[in-house]
């Protein structure tokens, strides 16, 4: 439940920055300081070494945000798969068939409908995967708003469903936005990546080296011309889920230490006591097994997840949901890439969810998820729709760069992005109200 509340909260957090940067966006006075804020130079340097450099040029803040904060959401996106495969809702056959079936709908429908309504115009057709991606924070906000009323299994489907969601856009920015391949950095991160994958076998577990092996593969991917961002996810499947011994040889220590403090009467339970340096000693021990209890993974997602609720992602949103409405005419709003997303997203991922969905449980391969109805998974699939943070990430893949006319094209992209997202979780909110038991 807390998890559930707090995507709650990430979600409010992230639609503030969002109207925030609209508003920002098309207020007189205010949009030229906006627009500008993200082209000014970030550097970390050494000497002529700059750590925030691409091919010799410093990042922009714009880049910055984008390519290193962002790098860094990828790492806790990779950390959740990685723990959901290891022993969460991807963990077995059984769990994961559902959710991944309902993801390669979800992916491959929007694709389609994008096709289909996307002007022919080769510059616009590199968004095709603008649609694919479910945001995980605003579509479990959207369900926890109805608290009890939904079906565990649910829960579980979407979550699962989001998690696989992720791992194909991932696995599509590794494939389609790598650009002015580095061979010498190539090299160089595979020596690295090799680095973390021996550290693993030889048991270290030091979240430190992971993390700084993680930084280096992120400088050397910004330069090797695969998009910086999948070194977080690199490093994320790096990192350790198991401990360097058994849980029962730390417990077994811990058992130990306490027994070596005297039992205390319940009358003098209140007094204050001088330790010994023996007894703090032996506390430090209780507090090291304590922490080696807990694997580097679920410690490093526990520990960054505040930085990426509150902090990264609604820089994120503020720096790309900014559109500036006064440059877009009454025509795109009803024609181009922003239909084309916007009709990926509202219809593409419901029919592509349910339509793969039904057909599995139709053929017997998995079952509906327990305690649940049609109508109420159907409801479901339609906040699938919600697809802001990926999505606004690919569409700034897809179309930065590409000067006046990719500028018009990621503001269309965007527009269709913020429309789509509101759309489903409006539309889904309705649904699951009038489809949901009541109590």
């Amino acid at each position: 439940m807390s998890k559930l509340k707090d995507h709650v909260n990430s979600s409010v957090v992230l639609i503030f920055f969002t109207v925030l940067a609209l508003i920002c966006a098309n207020v007189p006075g205010v949009k030229d300081w906006y627009f500008s804020l993200w082209q000014n130079p970030v550097s970390l340097s050494v000497g002529e070494f700059n750590f925030f450099s691409h091919n010799g040029h410093s990042l922009t803040v714009g880049q910055f945000i984008n390519d290193f904060l962002m790098a860094l959401f990828f790492l806790s996106v990779g950390l959740e798969i990685k723990r959901e495969i290891k022993v969460g809702e991807l963990s077995t056959k059984e769990k994961a068939l559902l959710p991944i079936i309902g993801a390669c709908g979800g992916m491959i429908v929007p694709v389609l409908l994008f096709w289909l309504f996307c002007p022919s115009d080769p510059a616009a057709s590199r968004g095709l995967a603008i649609p694919m991606a479910t945001d995980i924070a605003f579509s479990l906000g959207v369900l926890a708003v109805f608290k009890s009323r939904v079906p565990v299994g649910l829960k579980i489907f979407l979550a699962a469903l989001a998690v696989a969601d992720d791992l194909g856009g991932i696995i599509v920015i590794a494939l389609f936005y790598s650009t002015d391949i580095n061979l010498l950095f190539i090299g160089l991160t595979v020596v690295c990546i090799a680095a973390m994958v021996t550290a693993n076998f030889m048991k270290i577990r030091s979240k430190a080296f992971y993390v700084t092996m993680g930084l280096i593969l992120w400088y050397l991917m910004l330069n090797s011309g695969i998009h910086a961002t999948i070194a977080g996810v690199v490093t994320a499947f790096c990192i350790p889920a198991t401990l360097k011994k058994g849980t029962g040889h730390y417990l077994e220590r811990i058992r130990t230490n306490v027994n070596k403090f005297p039992v205390i009467d319940v009358d003098e339970q209140n007094n204050a006591i001088v330790l010994t340096h023996a007894q703090i000693h032996t506390l430090k021990s209780i507090e090291s097994a304590a922490d080696k209890m807990i694997s580097p993974l679920q410690d490093l997602e526990d520990n960054i997840a505040f930085l990426i609720n509150y902090i990264v992602i609604p820089l994120f949103a503020f720096a790309n949901a900014g559109i500036d409405l006064s440059q877009m005419s009454a025509a795109s709003l009803v024609s181009g890439v922003g239909v084309a997303v916007m009709i990926g997203l509202v219809f593409g991922k419901f029919i592509g969810v349910f339509s793969f969905s039904w057909l599995a449980i139709r053929m017997k391969v998995v079952t509906l998820p327990a305690n649940t109805t049609w109508k109420a998974f159907a409801s479901v699939c339609v906040i699938c729709g919600i697809g802001f943070t990926v999505s606004m990430f690919i569409a700034d893949l897809s179309y930065s760069g590409a000067g006046e006319a990719g500028i018009a094209l990621l503001n269309q992209a965007k527009l269709g992005v913020l429309c789509g997202s509101v759309i489903s979780a409006v539309l889904g909110c309705i649904l699951l109200n009038k489809t949901l038991p009541k109590e």
